[in-house]
């Protein structure tokens, strides 16, 4: 037992502040709920305070992660949250990484950045401190605030600007050294979400930001998720729609039809389009134009397919994507609602376009002017594109890129995600190590990350009802309240009192509600908060002989006798919880 689980824990001396109403700017089920549980306080855009209550949660969060963590090898560091701009620029990240990096200056008008990840810190350490392949493998990892400046901050605790986060790094001599480390902190997040109460899947990924290749993320499944995933009906595949790779659709074979200009008043979007010229959809070519650092990207899929804006960012080797001005596409040659590929200098505009266009024959697409499009445009003849790629979005019912079979859909929050990264930080910081031969290598690496603050909201999106929070087991912040009936009533105080001091004394995480409050508000605050059992003392249960236990999860109500061992008849209600996630 923890030193502080003997303190005592009386709701009359403990800060419990809870709303009846949640703010207007609460969009989500699990900002509401915190909010009005009083779990946690806005100080800012992004930037929340933890309240009692709410860090007693985070607290057993980081507790999962550490055993998960300890018990598949990880040795716990902390690294600093401000970190030298010099090690950024070793990795040219000081210049790649987006507006979302936190850059300041100290009063010697030195560089720093608040640190959204460490990569470069933990390379740092490892090259100054790993010399010998005697010394590896080794798995390092922290659990630290993070800053992101993200553009939009929203959704509490899901997307915030300051958020906790447990970062680990595995430094192996080779590949296979990281297949190993990598499958080691694939399982650990696997027992340490299933430890969390969570309904969740891994899911291939894209490396994004961080780099590297080979990656998973492990997803809440919860419709308020902001990413979609899929995952296929007939076998195990299952990845963020980001990262699904598609096969070629292939066309019917067609004899090749002169290309010809068509008048299409009034038709700038494609359904306008193919209805008008009595075309189907899939029949057609549809535009979307993206400005970058590498200057105009004009992407062409089929008429009913989207673009994928990820695979469009690999393809290209760009870092981010805005949509294109009037003004830019001007200068292409072409205008919006009439783009097509046919006619434009690809040395001058990147053209992409996606594989399944490729394959097709006698389509229609965009004249690239007003009014006007193209029918009987075939890929090769026509025209030439820069790149040639699978950028399309997966749809439900797509064919599984593993199997065949169909694919379905479903929304998701990331909370954990796995990465291959191979030597692409090792080798930008010269972090070698001396092999059997005395032969300077590279360490190979991964890295692997879990929102701490973010699972506390995503157990949250998938366990509450209309009352409030319904907290797996394992993660809530207490597991029982006593809620003597009438304070004012002798008896049943003291039984209460006595109650509640036996439970503290067999281990048991309790609260006991001696607010000088009516029944009626201790109850809804009760089931606000999400205590797992409520044990109510009065007068009546007394005079019955009987202790009234509520199980939150079900809303059951059990009656257990005072002159039996209702002491271990709880205990043993909570291993049943325990063992039921």
């Amino acid at each position: 037992m923890s030193r502080k689980e003997f303190t005592l824990m009386r709701a009359s001396q403990f800060f419990i502040s809870t709303l009846k109403e949640a703010p207007a700017d609460a969009e989500i089920i699990s900002h509401k709920l915190m909010v009005r549980t009083g779990m946690i306080r806005r100080l800012g855009s992004g930037i929340y305070a933890y309240m009692p209550m709410g860090l007693r949660v985070i607290h057993k969060i980081e507790n999962i992660i550490r055993e998960e963590m300890n018990r598949a090898g990880a040795v716990e560091l902390l690294m600093p949250l401000v970190q030298p701009a010099e090690l950024w620029q070793e990795t040219g990240r000081w210049q790649k990484y987006g507006p979302e990096l936190l850059r300041i200056k100290d009063r010697h008008d030195r560089d720093f950045i608040i640190q959204p990840t460490s990569e470069e810190v933990i390379t740092d350490i490892a090259r100054n401190v790993i010399k010998s392949y005697r010394q590896l493998p080794i798995n390092f990892y922290h659990i630290q605030t993070k800053f992101r400046d993200e553009r939009r901050p929203r959704f509490g605790l899901m997307r915030g600007r300051e958020f906790i986060m447990k970062d680990a790094y595995s430094f192996d001599r080779d590949e296979a050294g990281l297949d190993k480390s990598y499958q080691d902190m694939y399982d650990a997040y696997t027992n340490i979400f299933t430890r969390c109460g969570l309904n969740f899947r891994p899911v291939e990924a894209d490396s994004g930001a961080i780099g590297g290749s080979g990656s998973h993320e492990f997803m809440v499944i919860a419709d308020s998720g902001e990413a979609e995933i899929v995952f296929c009906t007939s076998c195990d595949y299952a990845a963020n729609v980001e990262k699904a790779e598609l096969f070629p659709l292939e066309a019917q074979e067609e004899a090749m039809l002169t290309k010809e200009e068509v008048v299409t008043p009034d038709c700038k979007t494609i359904a306008d389009v193919c209805a008008y010229l009595k075309l189907p959809v899939d029949h057609s070519v549809k535009a979307v134009a993206y400005n970058s650092e590498k200057g105009l990207i004009l992407c062409f899929v089929r008429g009913d397919h989207e673009v994928n804006e990820i695979k469009v960012i690999n393809t290209c080797g760009v870092i981010d994507l805005e949509m294109a001005t009037e003004e830019q596409l001007a200068a292409a040659g072409t205008v919006g609602g009439y783009m097509g590929p046919v006619g434009i200098d690809n040395k001058k505009v990147i053209v992409v376009v996606d594989a399944t266009v490729m394959k097709m024959h006698n389509v229609c697409c965009g004249a690239n002017k007003e009014g006007y499009h193209f029918i009987n445009v075939n890929p090769g003849r026509d025209f030439t594109p820069t790149y040639v790629a699978d950028i399309r979005l997966i749809q439900e019912g797509d064919p599984c890129p593993h199997c065949g079979g169909e694919v379905s859909k479903a929304r998701g929050i990331e909370v954990g995600q796995v990465f291959k990264l191979f030597t692409k930080y090792s080798s930008a910081l010269k972090a070698t190590y001396l092999d059997e031969n005395g032969k300077e290598q590279p360490m190979v690496m991964g890295c692997y990350g879990v929102g701490v603050s973010r699972t506390m909201a995503a157990a949250i999106e998938q366990n509450y009802d209309d009352n409030g929070i319904i907290w797996p087991i394992e993660i809530a912040p207490y597991h029982v309240l006593v809620v003597p009936v009438n304070t004012k009533d002798e008896a049943s105080a003291a039984k209460a009192e006595e109650i509640y001091m036996q439970l503290k004394k067999v281990g048991l995480e309790t609260v006991i509600d001696d607010r000088n409050e009516r029944p009626g508000v201790k109850f809804k605050d009760a089931d606000l908060i999400g205590y797992p059992l409520r044990v109510v003392v009065g007068p009546k249960t007394l005079t019955e002989g009987n202790l009234e236990v509520k199980i939150r999860k079900t809303g059951e109500i059990r009656y257990l006798p005072l002159d039996g061992d209702y002491v271990q008849d709880i205990k043993n209600i909570i291993a049943e919880l325990a063992f039921s996630k």
